[in-house]
């Protein structure tokens, strides 16, 4: 029975990894650290900033 918890554990883990699901988790980990009176944003503001910020600050693109 363990070896099928690791092994659905995992495959979370991965989703979550593949989707984006994590990097917010650690965004507002990360934000509650540094910035612990700031209100975190949601994450559809997190998702728009991080959009705003690929858009802008790409430089390694060709085209």
């Amino acid at each position: 029975m363990t070896a099928v918890r690791k092994a659905v554990s995992a495959l979370l883990w991965y989703a979550r990894e593949l989707t984006g699901e994590a990097e917010y988790d650690r965004y507002c980990a990360r934000h509650r650290r540094h910035h612990p009176h700031a209100p975190l944003p949601t994450r559809r503001e997190y998702q728009r900033m991080r959009t705003l910020w690929r858009e802008t600050e790409s430089p390694g693109r060709c085209c």
